[in-house]
């Protein structure tokens, strides 16, 4: 068997798994985010500041929304 012969299985054995790395990799991110959350709003800054923004994107939200439908 010729050194081609060998390359060409091994990538081929790699390339059936690439699907469940990249699966992995998204789990993996998704754990690293929900960390990410949970750690920010055991925070006392990061818990009011998310309050705050999102607060304020409701109320800009909530007056669009109001002047569309002409209440002021």
């Amino acid at each position: 068997m010729t050194n081609f012969d060998n390359e060409s299985s091994k990538a081929r054995e790699t390339r059936k798994w690439d699907g469940l790395s990249e699966i992995d990799q998204a789990i993996r991110d998704n754990r690293l985010m929900e960390y990410r959350v949970k750690k920010s709003w055991a925070d006392p800054w990061g818990r009011k500041l998310t309050i705050l923004g999102v607060a304020l994107i409701v109320a800009v939200f909530a007056f669009l929304a109001g002047a569309s439908f002409g209440l002021w």
